[in-house]
This record gives structure tokens, C-alpha cells and sequence, in this order.
């Protein structure tokens, strides 16, 4: 029986511009990055009989058009420009305008072997909404920093209203943003489940929850490995060099490193055990903190997997007497 061959298109994303390949195709297309642009595309591919679309994600000017192909049934795969750069390295490609990036995007979304599940919709307001929290929080840090180095009272009084004034503007954001979140069932449930393992607060489950849409569908590996905490080898011949964390969801290793802190010192018995027997073993502090905060994180992708509430010690099965 003759194999089913999927047929793939490329866009490269502009603010104001789409520019699309047909995988195989010399027929390029160019349409205006919106509403009426998507609709000239979807007929477009549809024409073609495409099926799969790849794109790279292009500092949000993706995501509506996304939206839309998922809408309207596309398999979307969304690259990160290091993997579409990769990809022209391989293929020695070093040449570059729009509609080459197009047919290159098509290609990789061609060659691409693992197609993962587009994320949960309604995810995608959620982490726009939490972003802005976050970017508050980045503000108000701002802020103080030129609090301590100013010595201008006048000044100084004006720099304390504005932190007040974030500060009162971000806990209503994110008490709005959890609120959001708890009128649906499925993900006030999930969101219970990582935010009862000891040491993730509330700001760390939410983060995990609209961040890491995986959470208890993948190994531990896996999920160390989507975060950026999986420690990577740096081995060659006779040379052992030092294992590493690299990549990753950026925002989402911060708010775990930042959880890990407290978590080792006061909150969570196992981090305090795995904190005190590394640094007993000579690990530095940081070092310690990063195997700290993939553990909390594999703990917490095992209860949501599980689906039953975190315990701080594993029940003990009594003993059968032997008859």
C-alpha cells in the first residue's frame, strides 16, 4: 500500500506581512498578517490540500494566525528560531529573505518526525495575563533599584507611590487571574493539586499550570528537560566536564529557582533533606538549589499525573501477620 504523504507549508511571520510555501511547491503567497489575510491563506492552503502547517514564533505576531489554523483544523507546529536556524545549518542554507524562510519553515515542518498536541486554548489568555503580572513585578523591582540609589527625598517620594501603586495593581491582576482560572473545573482541580505540594506557592502553581500545559503527562525527564533544569553531560574523549542545565521555559524556571529557596530551608522536608546531603557532599549552594527545584518540580508532575493530593511522608502499609 503506497504511503499517505502529508502535504506541508511554511510562513514566515511579519508584523504586517505573511509569507507562505508550499513544501515542494515553487508557488509562493503573500497576505496581510490579518483577519482578512487569514482568510485568503486558509482557502490557499486548502486548494493545496495542505495539512500541516509550521511557522516560527516571532515575539507574538504568530499567534493569531495560529489561533486561526488551529480553528479551522490544521496540524500547526510552532518552531523556535533556533530550531529553523539549526535546521539551515544543517543544509548549509545561507541565504535569507522572507519567502526563502517561508520554503525553509515549510521543509523543517516537513522533516519534522514528533508532532506535539496543540496546548489548551484557553491557556493562551492565561499566559498573556500572567506575562503582564510578571512584567509588574519586573517594574516594581526596577523601581527600588533606583529607590537605593537616589537621594532625592522629592524623588524618593514619587518612586514609592509608583512601587505602591504596581504593587496594589499586581495582587488585583493575579487575584483576577486566579479567579479566571477557577471557573473552570478541570484546571482549578490541577491547580489545587500542584499548589498542595509543600514549597509551591500560589504564584509558582499558576505558573506551572498555564506554563507547563504537560504536567502529568510526561516523565520526569521529559518534564526537567522542558523547563531547562535537566542537568546535560559535557563529556568528550577523556574529558569529564561539568553537567549543566541549558534552555528551557525561562519565566517558568525563575518562578521554580525562586520557589526552591524557601521550600529547602522551611517548607518542604524532602528539598531540606536533598538540600543538606548536597551541600554535605561538597555541592555549592546554587548547584543545590537547581537539583532542589527539578525535584519540586518531578514532585509535583507526579501528583498531577497520580491525580491524588501530595503527602509530606509516604503512607505506611501495615504489616500482614503470617498465618
Amino acid at each position: 500500500m503506497a504511503k499517505r504523504i502529508t502535504i506541508c507549508a511554511g510562513i514566515d511571520t511579519g508584523k504586517r506581512k505573511l509569507d507562505v510555501a508550499v513544501d515542494g511547491c515553487s508557488e509562493p503567497l503573500q497576505v496581510e498578517n490579518t483577519p482578512e489575510g487569514y482568510k485568503v491563506l486558509v482557502e490557499w492552503l486548502q486548494r493545496r490540500k495542505v495539512k500541516r502547517v509550521g511557522i516560527e514564533a516571532s515575539g507574538g505576531y504568530e499567534r493569531a494566525v495560529v489561533a486561526e489554523l488551529r480553528r479551522k483544523r490544521f496540524v500547526v507546529v510552532v518552531f523556535q528560531p533556533v530550531q529553523v536556524r539549526a535546521f539551515a545549518m544543517f543544509h548549509l542554507q545561507r541565504a535569507k529573505n522572507d519567502k526563502i524562510d517561508a520554503a525553509l519553515i515549510a521543509a523543517c515542518t516537513a522533516a519534522a518526525k514528533k508532532i506535539h498536541p496543540a496546548p489548551d486554548p484557553r491557556l493562551g489568555p492565561f499566559a498573556e495575563h500572567l506575562t503582564m503580572i510578571e512584567q509588574i513585578g519586573e517594574d516594581i523591582a526596577k523601581l527600588k533599584n533606583r529607590l537605593e540609589s537616589c537621594r532625592n527625598a522629592r524623588i524618593q517620594k514619587l518612586w514609592k507611590e509608583q512601587i505602591a501603586l504596581l504593587a496594589r495593581h499586581k495582587r488585583a491582576e493575579f487575584k483576577a487571574l486566579v479567579a479566571a482560572i477557577r471557573k473552570h473545573r478541570d484546571l482549578a482541580e490541577r491547580l489545587d493539586l500542584i499548589y498542595g505540594v509543600a514549597g509551591s506557592g500560589l504564584p509558582t502553581a499558576v505558573s506551572i499550570l498555564i506554563r507547563m500545559p504537560e504536567i502529568g503527562q510526561v516523565t520526569r525527564e521529559q518534564a526537567a528537560a522542558l523547563v531547562g533544569l535537566a542537568p546535560y553531560d559535557n563529556d568528550s574523549g577523556d574529558h569529564v566536564g561539568v553537567r549543566h542545565i541549558e534552555g528551557g521555559r525561562e519565566r517558568l524556571r525563575r518562578a521554580l529557582y525562586t520557589a526552591a529557596l524557601p521550600a529547602s530551608f522551611r517548607w518542604n522536608p524532602q528539598l531540606m533533606a536533598l538540600y543538606n546531603r548536597l551541600i554535605a557532599a561538597g555541592k555549592g549552594h546554587k548547584r543545590a538549589l537547581i537539583a532542589c527545584a527539578r525535584k519540586l518540580l518531578v514532585v509535583i508532575n507526579a501528583v498531577v499525573a497520580r491525580g491524588t493530593p501530595w503527602l509530606a511522608e509516604p503512607p505506611k502499609i501495615a504489616s500482614v501477620p503470617a498465618t
